[in-house]
């Protein structure tokens, strides 16, 4: 929950399914402190909202009986934007969240008026997202419903981990904090046993998982999208030069955003520059456009690459 309305909205709900909870329980269920709840309970007076408060060891806050919030009312774009959110969950997580997705669309559709029901059926079969996994989804599912599960539970698990540099698994103990998607990738981020720090882990790179019954208790000044800001920060950015060459400068047009800096040359070739976290990667990079480029700076990057290409070169030698 990321604001103020939000937990608003949430409080509210909390109290109309089950009356008379203790501000602590409110407090700890919205994330928040117990000085902030009552500070939400004077906004939702001033809002018109009747919450009253019952003392003693059964008492607690309560909405007035026969207080509902109102029917949800949808604009014609805020209705297809949570018909396309529902697609977006279905197709980063697959089974994990297939039936909540199915079952919140059907309701949806069931409550929106005729002209809402059009628009929404019109955006589900002309807007769409797809191939946002760049692995299967498939095989991961089992390693994210366990990873999911640990974490709502807090508890640790033992996995299987195959990393970049080491050519067989290795064991590690972790404290699941988060799930991420980015660039194509699913990614655990935890306490590692092993390193005894937080690191990040790409899970279609995790063999097996299993749930511990060792508990964990995650830091409180532990935050989620915090850390991934100051991890993408702190990830080593060095800069590459390619010159793509003439007949091959359509390429730079058609994926202008992927590079840093574009400029074209008098002869019609195009330098363009771009950052890498490691020679490989960079490498790897450059290689996949073949003859149209020509590494230009860094020196080591263009040692690696032409290492890479003998190499290749002897494996097709008669």
């Amino acid at each position: 929950m990321t604001n103020t309305a939000t937990r608003l909205i949430t409080l509210i709900f909390l109290l109309q399914n089950q009356p008379n909870q203790k501000a602590s329980e409110l407090a700890e269920k919205l994330g928040v402190s117990l000085r902030t709840i009552h500070r939400y309970f004077e906004m939702l007076d001033e809002m018109g909202i009747p919450v009253y408060s019952e003392r003693g060891p059964y008492g607690g806050f309560s909405l007035v009986r026969g207080y509902k919030m109102p029917p949800l009312v949808f604009t014609l774009e805020e209705a297809v934007t949570v018909v396309l959110g529902t697609g977006l969950v279905q197709e980063l997580w697959g089974d994990l969240y297939r039936e909540a997705a199915h079952g919140a669309l059907a309701k949806l559709e069931n409550l929106l008026p005729e002209e809402q029901v059009r628009e929404v059926a019109w955006a589900r079969g002309s807007l769409m997202a797809t191939g946002m996994n760049r692995a299967d989804l498939k095989t991961q599912t089992p390693i994210l419903e366990k990873l999911r599960r640990a974490i709502r539970e807090h508890r640790s698990v033992s996995m299987k981990y195959q990393g970049n540099q080491v050519p067989h698994p290795a064991e590690r103990g972790l404290d699941p904090y988060g799930l991420v998607h980015r660039w194509g990738w699913w990614y655990v981020i935890g306490f590692c046993h092993v390193r005894k720090e937080i690191r990040t882990f790409r899970v279609d790179r995790i063999s097996e998982v299993a749930l511990l019954d060792i508990p964990f208790t995650k830091s409180p000044d532990f935050d989620l999208q915090e850390y991934i800001k100051n991890e993408m920060q702190a990830q080593p950015q060095v800069t590459a030069r390619l010159r793509f060459d003439p007949a091959s400068a359509n390429i730079v047009a058609g994926n202008h955003s992927y590079w840093g800096t574009v400029e074209p040359q008098a002869d019609g070739s195009v330098d363009v520059t771009f950052p890498y976290p490691t020679l490989e990667w960079a490498a790897s990079t450059a290689l996949a456009y073949g003859p149209a480029v020509e590494v230009l700076e860094p020196q080591e990057l263009r040692i690696m690459v032409a290492e890479w290409l003998e190499a290749t070169a002897r494996k097709y030698t008669p």
